[in-house]
């Protein structure tokens, strides 16, 4: 059996099912392939489960803290049962609504395993999908006239560190815990792991960082690294820095030891579990791709700004690419595949504008260059950084921890990087994202009138700091 579409998309995650939504829109017929559930890891096992899972312990501290705003609670406890099954009922209800968007587009969605063929009889150039059904029924030929790949990744481990899902876990095990370890070591200070040490610690956990860097998040400005392993490590996570994890020492004799090297010496760690979060890996085997012309570099698909492989037909997003594997940053890569395939005005996308964030308690996010990646590139700067301690409604809200840095081209005036830490703002962070493609200077920014009382007044006040100007500190 075979069918003809326009597009065909492996793998239904934020970066596929979007680009689906697009190419419909611009009347492409559209096939999607997904072995698993649509709507992939940032659905399932990544984004949406995490934070719902952080929610939760948000509350939880909340609660516990509210005595100090008047408000008496009497022994709050956990019933983690509960926190995976509201978990469970958000991914089902954003499940079916994205089911839903294929129905209403018209897309085609082909549960199973989809693999790229080479030149055949169903077509003079690689393209073809043999999709293996997940019904167990006979395959299903696919022959588009362009194809995306969006297969996304997943969690990278150690050589000699196997995952077992229960001693040994990835995220995607963490996820789908019945209960709550007493202690665990988290492998990898990176925003995947920082998370977890946030949401566990809150959850009463007692939690030990090894991180490999001299730093944890090393890839987030050195100021917003500082501020979080400053207020974590208060919290009571333990943080412990510039150590290589020796596999080979790993026991598992119903709890965790293992041994890694800081400074030549060793030290031994214990724990209920180990949780590795060292990074994703791009998902390239078993797709075909070696029957193709499609390069792959480190693990990644190489693509030009339009997404385009080798194969000027295929198309790769998302993960697959490497890059910042972000679901937004997917999305939109996706968009912009779709639109140039349907000989629309692309605007290759600039990742200088693309934000990020980390949903630990405190959050951080941030836009364009760190200070040292501005120097580096040999920028001579200035730079506004304006506490949240000195901003009436993060004292109102509790939470006065962390600020605000705007960093700035000397000679230009030109908006260098924003970075974030403090309460809410992932959400704040949009505000200087538009700054950054609109090409806004501090002085802009300023002049754009924060209200009073506002989380958002630091941001103007960081703007003024630029120049020495801040009103209130």
């Amino acid at each position: 059996m075979a069918e003809e579409f326009d597009l065909a998309i492996l793998g239904g995650g934020t970066g596929g099912y979007v680009a689906a939504i697009r190419a419909s829109q611009l009347g492409l017929s559209v096939a999607i392939i997904e072995k698993g559930d649509l709507g992939g890891t940032c659905l399932h096992r990544g984004c949406i489960p995490s934070k719902a899972l952080l929610r939760s312990a948000e509350v939880l501290r909340q609660t516990k803290e509210a005595e100090s705003f008047g408000v008496e609670t009497e022994n709050p406890t956990l019933n983690f049962f509960k926190v995976q099954e509201r978990k469970q009922s958000i991914i089902d209800q954003l499940h079916n609504g994205v089911k839903g968007l294929m129905k209403k587009g018209k897309i085609a969605v082909f549960e199973g395993h989809g693999r790229i063929l080479g030149p055949s009889i169903f077509s003079p150039s690689a393209g073809t999908i043999s999709v293996e059904q997940s019904n167990g029924e006979d395959n299903i030929m696919i022959i588009p006239k362009n194809v995306i790949v969006a297969t996304g990744s997943t969690p990278r481990s150690l050589p000699g560190l196997e995952l077992d899902g229960e001693l040994v876990m990835s995220s995607d095990h963490a996820l789908n815990m019945e209960s709550l370890p007493s202690s665990i070591i988290v492998v990898g200070g990176g925003v995947i792991g920082i998370e977890w040490a946030s949401m566990l610690v809150d959850f009463g956990v007692d939690v030990t960082v090894v991180e490999y860097m001299d730093r944890i998040l090393p890839t987030e400005d050195n100021d917003v690294s500082k501020e979080v392993e400053k207020l974590l490590s208060k919290r009571g996570v333990n943080i412990v820095k510039s150590a290589k994890v020796l596999p080979d020492t790993l026991k598992k004799e119903g709890k965790i030891e293992i041994d890694a090297e800081i400074d030549g010496d060793t030290q031994t760690f214990t724990a209920d579990r180990m949780l590795v979060s060292v990074g994703r890996a791009p998902v390239v085997d078993n797709i075909g791709l070696e029957n193709t012309d499609i390069m792959v570099d480190k693990g990644a698909i190489q693509v030009n700004k339009y997404y385009q492989t080798k194969e000027s037909h295929i198309y790769a997003i998302g993960d697959v690419i490497g890059g910042m594997q972000l679901a937004h940053v997917a999305s939109h890569e996706g968009i912009t595949a779709v639109e140039h395939i349907a000989d629309q005005e692309v605007h290759p996308i600039n990742y200088d504008h693309i934000p990020s964030c980390i949903y630990s308690h405190p959050e951080a996010a941030s836009v364009g260059l760190t200070e040292a990646q501005a120097k580096e590139k040999g920028f001579e700067v200035k730079v506004g950084k304006f506490p949240f301690k000195a901003v009436g409604k993060a004292l109102v809200h509790g939470e006065s921890d962390g600020f605000v840095k705007i960093i700035a081209d000397k000679n230009t005036e030109d908006l260098l990087g924003v970075h974030m830490v403090g309460p809410h703002v992932t959400d704040m962070i949009s505000e200087a994202g538009l700054a950054k493609v609109l090409d806004a200077t501090p002085w802009e920014i300023a002049e754009s009138i924060h209200p009073h009382p506002t989380l958002s007044e630091v941001i103007g006040e960081a703007a003024l700091a630029v120049d020495g100007k801040q009103i209130h500190g």
